[in-house]
């Protein structure tokens, strides 16, 4: 008979900008509303090839703009731990649903941090994985040099057989990689080995909640047990990483995002009379949300003859040094471990209105994108709030392997990974 795949039967929940063929796919925004792709994203055929099953797709922050999915179209999500709670973002939807026990397992983007920050804020597990690592083939780009598709599961081990499956070169995609893929769910379940753990000191400054540190801290002693070294490192560029990942996604976002017009693209608008470039204005204007105007702005700003080089130019200089900052570490040690988020989720609406704060909760999360690495978050604790808390690994360049190890071995030491919300049946 027919060999049944790995993930035969299993319900999928997919980030609403990852394309299926004939399905809604909206980004959160009502300038795609309608739109329905006319073919399956690269990652979308491979998990469908091995008996994965649709159920939906996730609500998100508008074009993957935000931290908290509160930017959409559609409204909040919240959080399954307390309802009261953000979930992260961008993707919110595809995190919520897996901790609320609506999916097996979910895809996301991460592009400063849209993965890991959910599923810290979630209490389960996100892979954000090197650039290239997995194709982008069938995703509506935010910022392409940024973006990366991803899992969200509850276990290590989940994440790691999605990743065996969605991971490979895509002849659509120039970015994806011709790299061996490693049999991740054997590699994890390797003894541990003597590994040396970098701890970057910039990850744990005064702006981290000292329950999240405690938490974090707890975490790296049990890995010590477990025979891992530490050694302190230095991301030294880190206090920069907010100004430059913001102005590098900003234009990326702009030079994307200008072909919703409702005429080349994006939803028919009664606003597409007179003159072309005010229907063009009206257009957008009426069917973006205001952080994705924002961005636009700014990012126009950014590109703009005059500032071209005082700003997007730096930036991409900036980047480099913080690349070089990785690169130095990861001569010290195999992995880094610190925090995926400053704090805890948020109150739903406490951050909305100030932009600035919002951008702030990314500075853990967007260097590893800006470095193009990547990057794990598993729950390591709560805090009083019985909130849970997100414990990062970062690896070197395309080792997803060392980083699903580490968090294999850490999570079976702490069995937080089986615990659930109070909202789902059964939770305690």
């Amino acid at each position: 008979g027919k060999k049944i795949g790995k993930l035969f039967g299993l319900p999928l929940a997919n980030k609403d900008l990852i394309c299926v063929n004939g399905f809604p796919t909206t980004c959160g925004s009502k300038i795609l509303e309608g739109f329905r792709p006319p073919y399956n994203a690269f990652v979308i055929d491979r998990l469908m090839k091995e008996g994965a099953i649709h159920i939906g797709n996730t609500n998100m922050d508008e074009f993957a703009m935000g931290g908290s999915t509160e930017n959409s179209c559609y409204g909040p999500t919240y959080n399954p731990w307390d309802i009261t709670r953000v979930p992260g973002g961008s993707s919110g939807g595809s995190a919520s649903a897996v901790a609320s026990g609506q999916a097996i397992f979910a895809l996301g983007s991460d592009t400063g941090g849209s993965i890991r920050c959910p599923a810290a804020f979630c209490g389960v597990v996100g892979l954000k994985p090197t650039y290239g690592r997995v194709s982008r083939y069938g995703l509506i780009a935010f910022a392409n040099s940024l973006d990366q598709i991803g899992p969200i599961t509850k276990c290590v081990y989940d994440s790691a057989l999605i990743l065996e499956i969605i991971s490979g070169k895509d002849p659509l995609d120039s970015t994806s990689v011709d790299i061996k893929v490693d049999g991740y769910t054997e590699e994890i379940k390797k003894p541990f080995k003597k590994k040396v753990l970098g701890v970057p000191k910039e990850f744990f400054g005064e702006a981290i909640d000292n329950e999240v540190k405690n938490a974090v801290n707890k975490s790296i002693e049990k890995l010590e047990s477990l025979g891992a070294t530490t050694v302190e490192v230095s991301i030294p560029h880190l206090e920069y990483t907010i100004a430059t990942y913001y102005l590098l996604c900003m234009c990326e976002a702009s030079s994307n995002l200008a072909r919703y017009d409702g005429l080349r693209y994006g939803k028919d608008s009664d606003a597409l009379s007179g003159d072309v470039y005010s229907a063009f204005s009206r257009t957008r204007g009426e069917n973006f949300g205001p952080e994705v105007r924002r961005r636009i702005y700014l990012g126009t700003f950014a590109l703009s003859a005059g500032y071209y080089d005082m700003f997007y130019i730096k930036a991409l200089k900036v980047r480099s040094l913080i690349r070089r900052d990785f690169v130095e570490a990861f001569k010290k040690c195999d992995s880094l471990v610190c925090p995926t988020m400053p704090s805890t989720a948020f109150k739903v609406g406490s951050l909305i209105e100030d932009p600035l704060e919002m951008y702030t909760q990314d500075i853990l999360t967007c260097s590893v994108n800006l470095a193009g690495i990547p990057a794990l978050s598993i729950p390591c604790g709560f805090d009083s709030n019985n909130l849970p808390i997100g414990f990062q690994i970062i690896g070197d360049y395309f080792d997803e392997k060392g980083i699903l190890n580490i968090g294999y071995q850490l999570e079976q030491e702490l069995g937080i990974f089986r615990k659930t919300p109070p909202l789902t049946s059964g939770g305690k």
